[in-house]
């Protein structure tokens, strides 16, 4: 993963994507997609899913989306007690 694009906001995004099957329609089958993303606006995803209607058979059903900061500040914890053993 690119250090430099998570240095400009960019998130890890993972999209789970529910398509019909073409030759079964009734069916569902699952897609794991997982990318760096730009969140709210997700434009790699959003280019991946126009291919997809584009090229791909199986019929968009629902796309779930999660994302992740995996660079930032650092969180301080304080603790609840300071123990000394001697």
């Amino acid at each position: 993963m690119s250090l430099s694009l998570q240095l400009k906001e960019y998130r890890l995004t993972t999209a789970e994507i529910l398509y019909r099957l073409p030759d079964h329609p009734a069916v569902l089958q699952s897609y794991i997609w997982q990318e760096l993303d730009l969140a709210p606006a997700y434009p790699v995803l959003r280019r991946f899913l126009s291919f997809w209607e584009r090229e791909i058979e199986g019929r968009l059903h629902s796309v779930r989306v999660g994302s992740l900061d995996l660079v930032g500040a650092h969180r301080v914890r304080m603790p609840g007690a300071v123990l000394t053993l001697q």
